[in-house]
């Protein structure tokens, strides 16, 4: 199942029990599609959401209300039902947002050009926390609920732990050569993958974060956005159009599962229910793939070069280290696009909600 947009899309996401998927396009344009087994994805709507590319899109509010996040540096809420603006935060950070995440039902997180994550919580309807730790863009963020902590990746070649208890940067890594594109947690929390521009996949153990401690080498391409689905395996999506499912530890490329021609994957993500893995890439589509479909198809397991770069490889660490983050030093390329910076606060985005 696939749809056309007019314009090249940059995130997705589908809603938590109903079967509809929400789309966010560069020209700052937001879509909704309805999709069903035996039918090409319906489009319930396109609104222009925000002046400037819409960069990230998010369901919340069990999915009443889509929010976007844009260039502009504005977050959106639309109403899941008309695409209707609900509530509109002009100036939710000084430079455009590149990145939005849900962390609880009332928690969500944002991350900008320059290396700024906020996180606001919707019932005080303000800004709860904010960190400062990376230099350039945020490219990825995850929450891992058991100790309240944000990881979060840079172009800044960083990997950082943001503990929201503290309120403080618990661990900042050492800079890598490439920038960090993506990351997942994997092995029941005692590694962290990151991808990077240069195909290889960066992993850190837990609480030694200073460091990667291997290297797996089995992407030819840039590395933009991995899916964890279980603790073993992840799916990747790569900048040559090749979605994969990749083993880690030991660490191998199972099977190529789908494509975009030759266009770069710019994000994935699963259905409520799993049965379906949808993808957006530069080739201006959204595909929507049968999961199961995918994962059973025949495997040729590749072998990728691996160093050693740190530790060890083994999925044996336990502790919890704190490492006190050391300061930035340069800053690589920027999220094109970016918005004009502001100083207007917004404590009252979600007084509408």
């Amino acid at each position: 199942m696939e749809a056309l947009h007019e314009e090249m899309p940059f995130d997705l996401d589908f809603h938590p029990s109903s079967q509809l998927v929400a789309t966010s396009l560069i020209t700052g344009e937001l879509n909704l599609f309805r999709y069903g087994p035996e039918s090409q994805p319906e489009r319930l709507f396109t609104v222009k959401a925000h002046e400037e590319s819409c960069r990230a899109v998010r369901f919340v509010d069990s999915g009443k209300v889509i929010l976007s996040g844009s260039a502009d540096c504005s977050v959106l809420a639309s109403d899941v039902e008309t695409g209707k603006a609900v509530a509109r935060l002009e100036d939710a950070h000084e430079n455009g947002i590149n990145r939005l995440v849900c962390l609880t039902e009332t928690l969500i997180a944002t991350g900008d050009d320059e290396g700024c994550i906020k996180v606001w919580d919707t019932r005080e309807r303000s800004c709860c926390n904010s960190f400062h730790v990376h230099e350039d863009y945020i490219s990825d963020m995850t929450y891992v609920p058991d100790s309240n902590q944000i990881l979060a990746t840079s172009g800044d070649g960083t990997l950082s732990v943001n503990s929201l208890r503290r309120n403080k940067v618990k661990s900042q890594s050492e800079f890598s050569e490439d920038e960090l594109l993506s990351l997942v947690i994997m092995k029941n929390g005692k590694k962290v993958v990151c991808g990077t521009p240069s195909g290889a996949l960066l992993l850190y153990s837990w609480g030694y974060f200073k460091d990667c401690s291997d290297r797996f080498l089995g992407h030819a391409q840039s590395v933009d956005t991995m899916l964890k689905l279980d603790e073993e395996t992840l799916i990747s999506g790569a900048s040559d159009g090749v979605i994969r499912l990749v083993g880690i530890l030991p660490n191998r490329i199972i099977q190529p599962l789908a494509e975009h021609s030759e266009y770069p994957i710019e994000a994935l993500a699963f259905s409520h229910d799993r049965k379906y893995l949808g993808s957006i890439s530069h080739d201006k589509m959204l595909k929507l793939w049968d999961l199961q479909e995918l994962l059973s198809g025949p495997q040729s397991v590749h072998d990728g070069g691996s160093v050693e770069a740190g530790s060890d490889d083994s999925d044996e660490d336990e502790m919890d280290v704190d490492v006190e983050p050391s300061s930035s030093k340069g800053s690589r390329g920027k999220k094109a696009g970016k918005g004009q910076s502001s100083s207007r606060p917004g404590a009252d985005f979600f007084a509408d909600l």
